[in-house]
Formats: structure tokens, C-alpha cells, sequence
């Protein structure tokens, strides 16, 4: 099915900052449109908001000055909900209330034709709930913009369960004309986007509860290791811990107190105290003139180590997570750092250890890319205390920071040389604490398994999730893609030591991880 036709207009109800977002870019897209608010006035003001806004790209140049003012041109105020009647969508972007929302339709039912589309911009409320009761709930879908609507190009269009799936690819269509990246959804707790980011604010409170590191060196290593635009407390002191706790609470709510999506009491506590972030002057961090930024962790320059080994399995191509360790090797080489390449029997034999491979070795330290267990039982099972992990990075060959943890068995020498051996490389090296998963790596599997979990369930399509997350979020990669670049098992593996260390449900491995596993398939390709 086409896009709407570009004869019929596109009625907005609501002028605030989402309503006069959807206007403006079904306006510049070439529609006429009709906007309704029950305060006049804010229709004008949301009018002259659009004006400007497009004023200032002709003087950017990145729009034409005829554009502009036919874009302008195709704004109307609506005086009465009447006003609609001929349109051809209608786009509700009103208060989020179930009630609300149902009255509002209920009137436009007795005003727009039958073959009128009903959207709403609903971004927690299920669409299905809102079109029960209608004369026509087939023809109610969500039409989910992500704010500010003109800069974010992101749209979720969700199917209820009476939702005419012609109506759904039409709203789909008028996305895709309207400049936007739609993808399917069904309406579920979240739809995609507020489901599967839960994790990526859940690890880092787990992270923060359990004094991996402060809250700085956190988000630090998030966006220097893992790639990510900004850490999850910068994140959430900019989107609001009122509205982020909310969400939260929403959708662990809506799914019946699945552990998953759990709260955290730590920012129960930030909401209560009324640091609410940015908009309050202090969250996880404080703001002002006068607000010092604290730094994060760094670990102190320490000598390169004379020797250093690279242990791969014999006869393996690729053992789990060796395509990531491999990265890993190159950012070494590449900085002039020489290193020795082992088979693993030969490793086995070496003073009676019991090694697992890939691992890197330098001054008695056996260095492995985290795998879900703590660096202190990796040690035990192992037989070798002078045990350290790195974490997940987006891409070593350009990472600024990596994040290390040692065992408590781990004697300092032999961690320093490790410290030592990433500082030649061109690393910042940052400790963590000795927790299960480290953080970038726990949080990727977290996010991975969720997405996974979504398609499973038929939420949306493994491209649409990863569409979903960079589109929506501005992920550096879409969690599927990223389980495929790890490797499948890596992930499970991850999470079945996260289940096992923590004994909790919200660590349990996703169906589909495990038959994508089972298969040595891939999301992608």
C-alpha cells in the first residue's frame, strides 16, 4: 500500500512540542495540515514555532526559501475539532492518559469519514486499548515519533490487535514519505524502543548498587568503550529520573513484575530526593556555573611488560568471543607491541595450568575478554589467580578507554604489567570492580537478549529492533547486529555465567539466543 494520498490533509491534535514536531514534517513533506488544540492559542504559538524553525534552515541553507514558505503555507489552525472532518489521517499527540485518548477518538469517529486513519503517537499506552470500543478499531494504529519529531528519524508504527494491517502499512508508508524510518511494531508493554533500552539503564544502576565504579568512570567507559552516544546516568539526568523511573515502573508493571525489568532503588531514592537531573540542577551529577565535572577512572602509567603471548586453540578457528579477542591482538600489534602466538596444548602443559583460550599472557598474568563470570571465579576455576578480563569494546582499533578487572587473588605486579601492556597500546585504562560481566559486555548481552527476546515474541523483526535502536536511541550498533559481530554463543555464554553468579530470573537466556546458538545461525545474513 502507497503512502497517504497527497490530496488528503493530515489533521494534528495536540500543538505541544510532539504535535507541532508531526505538523511540521507532514507540512514540509507536502501535505496540508490542520492543527487542533483546545487552547487556541497554542495553536498560533505552535505555528510560529514552525516558521521559525524552517526560517532558520533557509538560513543554513539546508532548505530552500520556496520551500519554506509553501511548507508554512500548508499550516492551518483548526478552530473546532469540526475543522478535521475532511482529513484523511488524523495524528493525536494529547496528554498521556487511556482515557483521554479514547475520548478523543470517540469524538473524531462521529466527525471523519470511515476511511479516515487514526493514529496515535502513544508512546506506553496499548494501542489495542485505546481503538476497544470503537465503531471502526481496525483503522486505530500507533504512530510512535521520537522527540524533538523533525530531528529524530525514528518511527514506530504499532499494531493493536484489531489494527487493519492495510492501516498499519499505510502509516507505515506516510512515515517512510514523511522523511522517517518506520518500523513494525506490535503493541506491547514498550513496543521496541522503551522495552529493549531497560537494560541499558538496568546494568548500570546493577553496576552503581554494586560499586563496580562511580557513576562518571561508568559513562566513560560506556561511550569510550562500548560506543555508546552517552553513558546511562548522563542519559538519564537528561532525559529526567521521574520520567525514566516511570517508564521503568511502567513497563515492569505491565509485564507482572517480570525480574527483568525491575527497578532500581537507587533511583527510587534519586526521585524521592528530588534529583531529577538536569532540569532540577543535580541527578547523578550536579549542574551549574559552579558544578565541577568529576573525572573518571584512570589508572596510574605503568612499563610496558618485556613478553607477551597470545594463546589461541589448536586447530580452532574461532573459539567463543576469539573474533572480538583477535580485535584486541591487532590494536597491540598495531602500536609496535610484539607478541608471541601459542597453541593451547602447549599452554595446558606450561607449569600445570589449567588455561582456556583465547587469552592473552604477560608476567604471569592470563588476560581474557570477560565471559559473564567475575575475574575471582574465572581464577578459581581456572587454577590461576593472577587472573584479568577486559571488557567489550565497539571497535579496539579505536577505543580510547578499556575497562579491566583483576581477581582478589591477583598479585599487583601481575596486574600492573597488564595496566602496563593497554597503555602501550593507546588505552586509558580503567578498573572496575570485580563484578560479573564487567559493564560494556554485560549491558550488549542484556540488550542482545532482550531484542531477541522481542522478536521471539513477535514483537518486530530482528531488522526492525536494530533499526529501533539506532534510529530511536542512537545506538552505535543494533543489539542483534552486535550479538552477530560477538558471536551468538559468546552471548549466551555471558549470560548463563550472569544467571549462575546472580541466581535471578532476570539474567535467563533468551529462547531464541539459545536456537540461534543451537544452529550456529545469525540474526543477520
Amino acid at each position: 500500500m502507497a503512502a497517504l494520498n497527497m490530496g488528503r490533509s493530515v489533521a494534528v491534535i495536540g500543538s505541544g512540542a510532539m504535535g507541532a514536531g508531526i505538523a511540521q514534517v507532514a507540512a514540509v513533506a507536502g501535505y496540508t495540515v490542520r492543527l487542533y488544540d483546545t487552547r487556541p492559542e497554542a495553536v498560533d504559538k505552535a505555528i510560529a514555532g514552525i516558521a521559525s524553525a524552517l526560517d532558520k534552515l533557509v538560513a543554513r541553507e539546508r532548505m530552500s526559501a520556496a520551500d519554506c514558505t509553501a511548507a508554512i503555507a500548508r499550516l492551518h489552525a483548526a478552530s473546532t475539532l469540526d475543522g478535521v472532518r475532511d482529513a484523511g489521517m488524523v495524528v493525536e499527540a494529547i496528554v498521556e492518559d487511556l482515557a483521554a485518548k479514547r475520548g478523543l477518538f470517540a469524538q473524531l469517529e462521529d466527525i471523519v469519514g470511515d476511511d479516515c486513519v487514526l493514529a496515535t503517537n502513544t508512546s506506553s499506552i496499548s494501542v489495542t486499548a485505546i481503538a476497544a470500543g470503537l465503531r471502526l478499531p481496525g483503522r486505530v494504529a500507533g504512530m510512535h515519533f521520537f522527540n524533538p519529531v523533525p530531528l529524530m528519524a525514528l518511527c514506530e508504527v504499532v499494531s493493536g490487535m484489531a489494527t487493519d494491517p492495510a492501516v498499519a502499512q499505510l502509516v507505515f508508508d506516510t512515515a517512510a514519505a514523511w522523511g522517517k524510518n518506520p518500523v513494525h511494531a506490535r503493541s506491547t508493554p514498550g513496543f521496541i524502543v522503551n522495552r529493549l533500552a531497560r537494560p541499558f539503564y538496568a546494568e548500570g544502576w546493577r553496576l552503581l548498587s554494586e560499586q563496580a565504579a562511580d557513576a562518571a568512570t561508568i559513562d566513560a567507559v560506556m561511550r569510550e568503550a562500548g560506543g555508546f552516544r552517552m553513558g546511562p546516568f548522563e542519559l538519564m539526568d537528561l532525559i529526567g529520573h521521574d520520567v525514566n523511573f516511570s517508564v521503568t515502573q511502567s513497563v515492569f508493571n505491565a509485564y507482572f513484575g517480570d525480574p527483568r525489568f525491575t527497578p532500581s532503588v537507587l533511583q527510587q531514592e534519586m526521585v524521592n530526593a528530588g534529583f531529577l537531573g538536569r532540569k532540577a540542577g543535580r541527578g547523578c551529577y550536579q549542574y551549574g556555573e559552579q558544578a565541577a565535572v568529576p573525572a573518571a577512572q584512570a589508572e596510574a602509567p605503568q612499563p610496558k611488560p618485556e613478553y607477551v603471548s597470545y594463546t589461541i586453540e589448536q586447530g580452532a578457528a574461532h573459539a567463543v568471543g576469539g573474533a572480538v579477542v583477535d580485535a584486541l591482538a591487532g590494536r597491540l600489534r598495531a602500536a609496535g607491541i610484539e607478541i608471541a602466538q601459542r597453541k593451547m596444548p602447549e599452554t595446558i602443559r606450561h607449569a600445570g595450568a589449567h588455561d582456556d583460550a583465547p587469552a592473552f599472557h604477560c608476567n604471569g598474568a592470563a588476560v581474557y575478554l570477560t565471559d559473564g563470570r567475575s575475574a575471582t571465579q574465572r581464577a578459581r576455576d581456572n587454577h590461576h589467580p593472577d587472573t584479568v578480563l577486559f571488557d567489550l569494546a565497539l571497535d579496539y582499533g579505536s577505543a580510547r578507554r578499556i575497562a579491566v578487572a583483576c581477581s582478589d587473588q591477583c598479585a599487583p605486579s601481575a596486574y600492573n604489567a597488564v595496566v602496563g601492556l593497554l597503555q602501550a597500546a593507546g588505552f586509558t585504562v580503567t578498573r572496575l570492580d570485580d563484578v560479573p560481566g564487567m559493564a560494556v559486555m554485560r549491558t550488549v548481552a542484556m540488550l542482545a537478549n532482550e531484542a531477541a527476546d522481542a522478536v521471539s515474541q513477535g514483537v518486530c523483526s530482528a531488522d526492525a529492533a536494530d533499526i529501533a535502536m539506532q534510529k530511536g536511541v542512537n545506538y552505535p550498533r543494533g543489539p542483534l547486529a552486535w550479538a552477530d559481530a560477538i558471536g551468538v554463543e559468546q552471548i549466551v555464554r555471558v549470560l548463563a555465567n550472569l544467571a549462575a553468579s546472580y541466581g535471578e530470573d532476570r539474567y535467563r537466556v533468551s529462547p531464541l539466543l539459545r536456537r540461534k546458538h543451537a544452529s550456529g545461525g545469525r540474526f543477520h545474513g
